[in-house]
């Protein structure tokens, strides 16, 4: 860059991408000195070597800036595991199942492991026969990237999301208040549960009052 350059003859381009010609470096540093602006090689092994006119400060600037929002945007891909035993129910081989779809969508990959003891160990089919059913479970939504084997005491395969494959959609259910809105009586028009209240002037007789028994039989004793 600027007075680095070795080179007999250099390519110039302007800040602006056109070619300005074949020239001495010195000739070019005075025409990026004029414009304020730096001699920057960019192709240093063409004949001649390319040079373009820039301001290497900003233009530094604004690569790593590019460089940070690539990075915010990049997703990692994490490695989840789901462990189950030989003798697991298949209640729970079906809520694992849902656990690795569920980490498929999030576009992480899974390490679906069955670990043995004991006597167990004398049984390495059955794992087997446990991983073989959730790869048939998730065919269609799971790629198998390592097949089932023996490592120890763990029998292990690993899964990443099927190119192409999208997650269903979760439904969200109305809460408890919209429910109560969108409810409609037979006519069609929306249940009101509130009474209107009164206008302003207007007179409301009073309800009477309840007399139990056992008070009318105290004001006839105060009578007599």
């Amino acid at each position: 860059m600027n007075e680095r350059i070795r080179a007999r003859e250099v390519r110039l381009i302007d800040e602006n991408g056109e070619m300005i010609g074949v020239m001495p470096p010195v000739r070019a540093l005075d025409i990026a000195r004029e414009r304020n602006l730096d001699l920057v090689e960019i192709s240093p092994n063409a004949i001649p070597p390319v040079c373009k006119l820039m301001d290497y400060g900003r233009f530094k600037y604004e690569q790593a800036k590019k460089e940070n929002e690539a990075r915010k945007n990049q997703k990692t891909i994490a490695l989840k595991e789901i462990r189950m035993r030989p003798r697991t129910d298949d209640h729970d081989v079906e809520v694992k199942t849902r656990k690795i779809q569920e980490f498929l969508a999030e576009g992480d990959r899974v390490r679906v492991s069955v670990q043995f003891r004991g006597a167990e160990m004398r049984h390495p089919d059955i794992g087997r026969k446990l991983l073989d059913g959730i790869a048939e479970v998730l065919k269609g939504s799971a790629v198998i990237e390592r097949s089932p084997s023996m490592e120890g005491r763990m029998m292990s395969m690993t899964v990443s999301r099927a190119p192409g494959w999208e997650p269903p959609k979760k439904q969200t259910a109305l809460s408890e208040k919209e429910k109560s809105r969108s409810a409609t009586t037979p006519n069609g028009k929306a249940t009101e549960e509130t009474e209107a209240a009164p206008t302003a002037g207007s007179t409301t007789p009073p309800k009477p009052a309840l007399v139990t028994e056992s008070s009318e039989t105290a004001t006839s004793a105060t009578e007599n």
